[in-house]
């Protein structure tokens, strides 16, 4: 069980106010009132009746000349005297007494003796009194909390909520209930089994403004890749996802790179053990025992070949990886379980060929959320198809208002292509190589991203003020009598 450390520093200043300041005061103040009480108090006395003593004498001296001086009351005589010796002669000799005498003494005597006494105390009263205590105190109260104060107690809670299971989420569904507990009791991919990956930038997941998905084409690109043969034969900028994923993060968007094409592990099958030469081998014809050797010696110069020829494939075997055996299955997974939870009120989609198809299948499977979520989909020589894909028509209508695609073509960048469905309008790529088209549209897929942006921004602001507009009150002109 670990408890919250904030509990530490509270109970330390409580003890540390209760306990130690007073503590310290008390060491403080004693010897300073001993050596006060002890010293200037007898001091001041003794000084105040010689002081008195002096007075006495001049006030019988005051009422012997009484007689002399006419007009002159003797009380007052005595008072105006008394006034003017305690002025004259009291006060000063008082100050001069306490700078002269009681200073030097608590400069020579106090001070060494806090230094040498009670900072040594104050220190071993700390470390073997306090500490000890302020811990044994924590180790109590920790006892005494109510369970809800620990971080970890061994019990499985909701990560948004912090609420402990409970098997009834929804009253009268006891089959959905049933299935969110077998569901819940399913280990996901264990070390043994294959599993893909993703790229995810630092703020895909919590950048609240705008999120750019890459979902490359079929074949053997993997992620990150537009083509390979344009890696290999040209360079990494038109062959790779590198420059929209650096203008992406330019520009603020979190970004997030697809793996579709890896949808199973491969393993090599063990070789099969040569068989045992039969009993009745050596009663075989020769001429059968040599075109048997013959077929051997084939077999032998394949295998060799095989680890000779890098491109000869050796036997494998496919195991595929759960929840992404395809393209169209790996995109939704994907959407599932993270463009859907990322913060971001807008989602972008690049999709190049495949990748288009892929996009249109999420479309058919979660149309509410992706509507929902999806700003503006760029996609570059895409091969989908609404018809074959059975794709409705509200997600054909949707196509067409948020989508484009880029396609090869030999006209200039940018020019309206007719289309072939009814879905998204095409416009060409400036390019007639099919692996070219991201490439080409790079700079044209993120202005048409920052039209759809601020078109959204304008409609949501027009929505926003009708809304408005439409929840004033009007007058009533039925009730005119009241």
């Amino acid at each position: 069980m670990s408890v919250r450390l904030s509990v530490c520093p509270s109970v330390g200043l409580c003890l540390s106010v209760s306990l130690f300041v007073p503590l310290s005061v008390c060491l403080s103040v004693c010897p300073s009132v001993c050596l006060y009480v002890s010293l200037f108090v007898p001091l001041s006395v003794c000084t105040s009746l010689c002081l008195s003593l002096c007075t006495s004498l001049c006030l019988s001296l005051c009422r012997s000349l009484s007689v002399c001086l006419s007009g002159c009351p003797s009380v007052c005589m005595s008072l105006c005297l008394s006034l003017c010796l305690s002025v004259s002669l009291f006060v000063p000799l008082s100050v001069c007494l306490y700078v002269s005498l009681f200073v030097p003494l608590y400069v020579s005597l106090f001070v060494p003796l806090y230094v040498s006494l009670f900072v040594p105390l104050s220190v071993c009263l700390y470390v073997s009194l306090f500490v000890p205590l302020s811990v044994s105190v924590c180790l109590s109260l920790c006892a005494s909390l109510p369970r809800s104060v620990c971080l970890s107690e061994g019990r499985l809670r909701h990560t948004t909520t912090g609420e402990a299971y409970a098997f009834n989420a929804r009253e009268d569904l006891h089959r959905w209930n049933q299935k969110r507990y077998e569901a819940l009791g399913e280990v996901d991919a264990t070390a043994e089994e294959p599993r893909s990956f993703i790229y995810l930038s630092a703020d895909a997941m919590s950048n609240p403004a705008k999120l750019l998905v890459l979902i490359q084409g079929c074949g053997v690109v993997r992620a990150g890749q537009w083509a390979r043969r344009l890696i290999i034969n040209q360079d990494l900028d038109s062959g790779t996802q590198i420059p929209f994923i650096t203008r992406a993060q330019e520009e603020g968007y979190g970004v997030m790179v697809l793996n579709p094409n890896e949808n199973h592990l491969e393993l090599e099958r063990p070789a099969k053990p040569a068989p045992l030469p039969s009993p009745e081998a050596s009663d075989e014809p020769a001429e059968k025992r040599e075109r048997k050797d013959d077929r051997e010696s084939k077999k032998k110069r394949d295998f060799y070949e095989k680890y000779r020829n890098p491109q000869k494939e050796s036997e494998t075997e496919q195991i595929p990886i759960r929840e992404n055996g395809s393209p169209e299955e790996h995109v939704l997974y994907v959407w599932d379980h993270f463009v859907s939870k990322a913060a971001a009120r807008n989602v972008f989609f690049v999709a190049h060929s495949y990748g288009g198809l892929s996009l249109v299948e999420l479309m058919i499977q979660r149309e509410a959320q992706v509507k929902n979520r999806v700003c503006a989909v760029a996609m570059t020589d895409s091969i989908h198809n609404v018809w074959h894909q059975d794709a409705n028509k509200s997600i054909q209508e949707w196509l067409q208002q948020h989508c484009r695609n880029w396609v090869s073509s030999p006209e200039p960048l940018d020019t309206p292509v007719e289309p072939m469905l009814s879905d998204c309008p095409r416009v060409s790529a400036g390019t007639e190589r099919h692996e070219l088209t991201s490439w080409r549209s790079f700079n044209s897929i993120f202005q048409f991203f920052s039209e759809a942006l601020q078109t959204g921004e304008e409609e949501e602001t027009s929505n926003t003020v009708t809304t408005r507009s439409s929840h004033r009150t009007k007058p009533d002109h039925n009730h005119n009598d009241l």
